[in-house]
């Protein structure tokens, strides 16, 4: 299918890309990687009157550190985060997750920003920066404001953007050096939205488990953090009889949907393997 008819834009400055945001509101949309947004078109799921493309837009693909925070430039493309040392180094679980994303192609134009704003509840972005309690840096006219991100994601495709903000940038806090992570989704083929998947990050008191967020993703409305199997773990030694009470709250916390893909009960299940190799990874085999 072809997209509906639409204006096109492509300002070459931040300030030119926010008037035309401010100018036409809902009724433009912003193409950064397009991954997500051109097969919404092509099936004429999203019928927007005016394209405003800020690839020309300067300034908004950087990584860098400073005050124990990674800066990541909105525009900055899912392969860049792949192989950057700086967040391998320093964020290993975004890295390790966004090799998850679709394939080659896809990261090579998909960005971190475009992925946020877009929220789709499948994807690996919006579960794993709530993990890592990153923050959004997003900028209008009207000025700038930084919103938790947990604050930033809505339901369904849905956030806290207005119709003339643009995301900047993701902030994040460079964990403990007492850190650790782990990373797991089933799809049916690689490649493919998650049917389920689990996000964690946990830092270690000694032989305890310190902090611990665990964020389900896939079949839910939003990625959503596992608060019940946080609480299970935290303060205590790391083992196997541990994971499996994990896996049980995790399982009885998580309400995911039924659709043509996979049931609700199946994704409930996938939820809570998903978890104990969430922690196994992190923590060794136990």
């Amino acid at each position: 299918m072809k997209p509906p008819s639409f204006a096109y834009e492509a300002p070459e400055a931040l300030d030119d890309a926010l008037a035309l945001l401010d100018r036409h509101g809902d009724d433009a949309k912003v193409l950064a990687g397009g991954q997500s947004l051109v097969p919404l078109l092509n099936f004429r799921l999203a019928r927007p009157a005016r394209l405003i493309d800020i690839n020309g837009v300067p300034g908004l693909a950087s990584i860098s550190e400073r005050d124990g925070t990674i800066s990541i430039g909105a525009m900055t493309r899912q392969r860049t985060i792949e192989t950057s040392p700086l967040v391998a180094s320093r964020a290993p679980l975004l890295a390790a997750a966004t090799r998850w994303i679709g394939h080659p192609p896809i990261r090579t134009r998909g960005t971190i920003g475009g992925s946020l704003a877009h929220n789709d509840p499948s994807g690996e972005y919006p579960a794993v920066l709530l993990a890592l309690d990153a923050q959004v840096r997003i900028r209008s006219q009207r000025g700038e404001r930084v919103l938790g991100i947990d604050a930033f994601l809505g339901e369904w495709l849905s956030t806290a953007l207005g119709p003339d903000e643009l995301v900047i940038a993701v902030e994040i806090p460079i964990g403990s050096k007492h850190a650790t992570y782990g990373f797991a989704e089933v799809a049916k083929r690689h490649g493919d939205f998650a049917l389920a998947g689990v996000a964690a990050r946990f830092t270690l008191d000694g032989s305890h488990i310190g902090d611990a967020r665990i964020v389900a993703f896939g079949g839910v409305a939003r990625a959503t953090r596992l608060t019940a199997a946080e609480d299970a773990i935290r303060g205590r030694v790391p083992n196997e009889t541990l994971f499996g009470e994990a896996n049980r709250a995790a399982t009885a916390a998580i309400d995911p949907i039924s659709d043509l893909h996979a049931t609700g009960e199946y994704r409930r299940h996938l939820t809570g393997v998903l978890v104990v190799r969430a922690l196994r990874q992190a923590f060794g085999e136990a």
